[in-house]
Formats: structure tokens, sequence, C-alpha cells
């Protein structure tokens, strides 16, 4: 095995900082890598803006979507009023 691969039950895992994380081109040992939300390795800038850009897209997907489910629930949300008699 590899020193710079990990061994996990039995399956070797490539090192995080061996291929860029959207096009899994391989990142050289002298080259830049340029990285985003912290552990997340890419081989130029080009594909990191990718990422970010799908991310945001994401994100305003997800609010909007969100957004639709809390003001459905507002107009299923009925609200009954009325008196309750009780007799014994």
């Amino acid at each position: 095995m590899r020193s710079d691969t990990l061994s996990y039950a039995g399956a070797e895992e490539p090192h995080f900082l061996e291929a860029c994380t959207l096009c899994s081109k391989q990142l050289g040992h002298n080259k830049d890598i340029f990285m985003y939300r912290g552990n997340t390795p890419f081989c130029s800038q080009e594909c990191r803006q990718e990422q970010i850009d799908n991310d945001e897209a994401r994100e305003r997907r997800w609010k909007v979507s969100s957004k639709k489910s809390k003001e459905s629930s507002k107009k299923s949300a009925t609200v009954q009023t009325g008196t309750l008699v009780a007799s014994n």
C-alpha cells in the first residue's frame, strides 16, 4: 500500500489532495491547489468557481423551496373557533 493512500475495511481511498473534487483531474505535487470550504481541493480556479456557483444555486433553490413550504403550511392551517357546551 502506498503511503499516501488510506485503507479502510480493505478498500483503498485516495488521499483527499490527490484529485480535483469536481473533475477528478490528478493534482500535481508542484502545482497550485485551489481550496474551498476548508478541505475541498480543486485543480483550477475555474473548477472551484463552478463548485461555488453550484453550491449557491442549490442554496437558492432550498431557500425558495423552504419559503414555499412555509407559505403552503400557513394556508392549509385552519383555526376553528366556537363555543363548547358541556352538561352533566
